[in-house]
C-alpha cells in the first residue's frame, strides 16, 4: 500500500514536470511588437542578419519593402537542422557551411510581403515582413 502511494507521487510529480516543460514552449511566430532589429543599409542595401543554431534567431524581422534585400545566415559550429535552409517563396533551398556567413539576395520585395524561412525538418522557422 505505501508502495503505491509513493509510486503515485513520483508519477504526479514527473507528469507536472513534463506539462512545466512543454507548456512553456511556443511554436508560434511572434506579433511585430517582438520583432528584433537587426536590420542595416549598406551602400542601399538592407542586410538583414540572422543566426542558425538550434533554430533561428530573430524569429521575426521588419524589414523595408522596394529596397534591394540580403538575407545574411550566419553559422558558428551549426550542425543540426537548422543548417538545412528552405525559402519556399523565393525557391531558395540550401545546406549552411556548419561556421560562416551566407548571403541570399532578394528582388525587392512589395509592402505587405512576408518571407517564411525553416530548416529541412519543418521544426525551425523564421519569418521577415516587408513594410
Amino acid at each position: 500500500m505505501k508502495a503505491g502511494i509513493i509510486s503515485l507521487i513520483v508519477a504526479a510529480i514527473l507528469l507536472g514536470g513534463a506539462v512545466l516543460l512543454v507548456g512553456g514552449r511556443s511554436t508560434q511566430i511572434p506579433g511585430p511588437e517582438e520583432a528584433a532589429s537587426n536590420v542595416s543599409v549598406v551602400d542601399d542595401t538592407q542586410v538583414i542578419m540572422l543566426d542558425a543554431k538550434g533554430g533561428y534567431s530573430p524569429k521575426v524581422t521588419m524589414a523595408n519593402a522596394n529596397t534591394p534585400t540580403v538575407i545574411r545566415v550566419r553559422t558558428n559550429g551549426t550542425f543540426d537542422c537548422s543548417s538545412a535552409l528552405t525559402i519556399p517563396s523565393i525557391g531558395y533551398s540550401g545546406n549552411l557551411p556548419p561556421s560562416g556567413e551566407t548571403d541570399i539576395t532578394l528582388a525587392p520585395q512589395e509592402a505587405g510581403a512576408t518571407l517564411d524561412g525553416l530548416c529541412a525538418m519543418g521544426m525551425y522557422s523564421f519569418q521577415i515582413r516587408f513594410n
